[in-house]
């Protein structure tokens, strides 16, 4: 199988590196990378660590020879770019597979457009509905971070009052620059920032209501900025009278058929994960308080690696094809 790919705002972080998994994806094939601003430059001006490895160009026009669409826009822009390019209109009743990068179509309430109604990507929790899928909303990547850590709990009902920090590189600002983006803002500093209302709250409460319908589940979750470039560090705290054996038997057994989150009982650390499409979970018990602590590379399986993953489960191939990564020795 070689499954034609077309990228829908290749210049970013995101869309960099999604371009990095796709050429070295063993059935995939890319066949354009729009860009209005690079239009007619070659991948490797913007996303120079590829040269060597592709001499493809951007380009400012869509082509209907794919099969799965990626967006890769601002948040926003996907929403407003399916209703001026409407890929239906492309190839009739075939239609083009979508995975859009962006908070546009997380929230139920979000979830359709042109006839399409897309689901919430994240295959720990809809591996199945992913697998039947036609269009797929690509998770947050603190969204994600911190729902791997806390879906055991609530398929086991046992989640309240939840509260979360967490901490993310500068990657995660995306590539357009602003104040706190600047390296010379960023070294030696940190900032809590979007306290108690960051925009993925949204999407994390309505996926854990998925699992425990019943009960009043509230996460109070202060983002920080770190001074490092990829990567999240999540930190949650709960009441919770189960021991520590019964927790980590409970979450063993919740991730044993998902390849890329694993229970570690020794402490985590950010760069066991960076460069890597997995999430590392650590659980500590002190008294009934439970501190669920979750590590991911906020570009993979925050976004492009967790979208190549719903890729392989949306064209019926083992999901971590393309997705053996190895994170870096020091």
């Amino acid at each position: 199988m070689s499954i034609k790919v077309g990228i829908i705002g290749g210049a970013g972080y995101t869309g960099g590196e999604l371009i990095r998994l796709l050429i070295h994806h063993p059935q995939t094939e890319i066949v354009f990378i729009h860009s209005k601003s690079n239009a007619g430059n070659p991948v490797t001006k913007v996303h120079a660590d590829l040269l060597g490895d592709t001499d493809l160009k951007f380009t400012g026009e869509l082509n209907n020879n794919i099969d799965v669409l990626f967006l890769c826009l601002g948040h926003g822009n996907a929403r407003k770019f399916l209703e001026e390019n409407n890929p239906d209109s492309y190839r009739g009743a075939d239609k083009i597979k979508i995975i859009d990068l962006s908070n546009d179509f997380r929230l139920n309430k979000k979830s359709e457009i042109v006839n399409r109604k897309f689901i919430y990507g994240l295959p720990e929790l809809n591996k199945d509905i992913i697998r039947q899928a036609h269009d797929v909303a690509n998770p947050g990547c603190f969204a994600t971070c911190i729902l791997l850590g806390l879906l055991p709990l609530a398929k086991a009902g046992l989640l309240n009052e939840v509260y979360t920090t967490g901490v993310t590189g500068s990657t995660g600002a995306g590539q357009s620059l602003s104040e706190s983006s600047h390296f010379s803002w960023r070294a030696n500093n940190i900032q809590a920032y979007k306290t108690l209302t960051h925009q993925h709250l949204g999407e994390i409460g309505e996926s854990l209501k998925q699992l425990q319908p019943n009960g009043d589940i509230s996460v109070n979750f202060v983002p920080w900025r770190g001074d490092f470039a990829r990567g999240i560090f999540v930190s949650s705290q709960l009441s919770c009278d189960w021991s520590i054996a019964e927790l980590n038997s409970l979450y063993k057994d919740f991730y044993k058929d998902h390849p890329f989150t694993h229970l570690c009982e020794d402490m985590i650390f950010l760069k066991q994960v960076v460069n890597t499409n997995k999430c590392l979970i650590q659980l500590e018990k002190v008294g009934s308080k439970l501190v669920v602590h979750s590590i991911t590379d906020n570009l993979l399986k925050g976004a492009s690696g967790q979208a190549v993953q719903n890729m392989n489960l949306m064209f019926g191939i083992s999901e971590k094809t393309g997705l053996e990564l190895k994170p870096a020795a020091f």
